[in-house]
């Protein structure tokens, strides 16, 4: 029978000490992309080869009556905005999103996008970040999408809604982005930019009312964002009132959100609310100066 000296029988014990007190490194959670557009949308999903640069980038163009010309591009997973302008012969107008896992997603050929080239934004899955349109070196409207590993390399069969599209491949994918319980929408994008939330009250679990301003104009904006039947039409108001002043309100059977509501109020207080159904928020005169 061998005998384990005292000092092998020490290190075997810290070694196995160890292994119970250190941690494994927790590995991330994969990244799942929504499509890029409004919930319901169907649009084509074109991973063309040869010739298509760069080799496993996505074309997504019209489907059926799904007309993609100017159609809102909305993040297809969380993460950090870049808003970028290449020029007439590259990208033209587009937007990378930096996410938690080191992973990159591209969105070019862009129309507009929600901030100026040069600023960035933390975004939620779903959130807009831009339109549609045939800028840079493009013949035709349509989207150019690209999901990148974290060391910079095109996924050449990216998969967006669970759908792998491959190189070659040609797919019909639906959106669910935005779908079911959650707002795809923000109040700062509702209201656009240089608007800031300064306040807000939340509607039960039906909704929130959003007070923000604009320091440059003066200008104070209300939106109320549903965070049930997000889709379908159903009550929904907003409104503002500079002391001193009417009442502006917009209400209505929306999908998403009601207002925006836009009243100049330099130096004055304000009374602001919305409703969602029958649960509804007033404040009083508030938010002076």
């Amino acid at each position: 029978m061998k005998r384990r000296t005292l000092a092998g029988g020490l290190a075997i014990a810290a070694a196995a000490l160890m292994t119970v007190l250190l941690p494994s490194t927790p590995a991330h959670a994969a990244i799942s992309h929504k499509s890029p557009f409004d919930c319901g949308k169907t649009f084509y999903a074109n991973n063309w080869t040869p010739g298509h640069s760069p080799s496993g980038a996505i074309d997504w163009q019209s489907y059926g009556t799904d007309a993609i010309n100017g159609e809102t591009v909305r993040a297809t997973a969380a993460g950090t905005a870049y808003f970028k302008n290449a020029g007439s012969t590259s990208y033209g107008l587009w937007v990378e999103i930096i996410h938690s896992d080191g992973t990159s997603t591209r969105y070019a050929h862009l129309s507009s996008m929600v901030q100026s080239a040069g600023t960035s934004k933390s975004v939620g899955q779903g959130t807009k970040i831009g339109n549609v349109g045939s800028t840079g070196n493009s013949s035709a409207p349509h989207l150019h999408y690209e999901q990148r590993t974290s060391g910079g390399a095109v996924d050449t069969s990216p998969t967006v809604e669970g759908v792998t599209v491959s190189l070659g491949q040609k797919k019909a994918i639906s959106s669910t982005n935005g779908c079911g319980s959650s707002n795809p929408y923000t109040a700062e994008e509702v209201c656009g930019s240089g608007y800031d939330v300064v306040d807000s009250a939340a509607l039960g679990t039906v909704g929130k009312v959003f007070l923000t301003y604009n320091s440059s104009n003066g200008y104070n904006c209300v939106v109320t964002l549903k965070y049930v039947s997000v889709g379908t039409p159903s009550a929904v108001s907003a409104f503002l009132e500079p002391e001193g002043s009417t009442r502006t309100t917009d209400s209505g059977s929306f999908g998403y959100y009601a207002g925006p509501v836009k009243r100049s109020a330099p130096g004055v207080c304000v009374k602001w609310g919305g409703s969602v159904g029958s649960t509804s928020y007033t404040s009083g005169f508030e938010h002076c100066g």
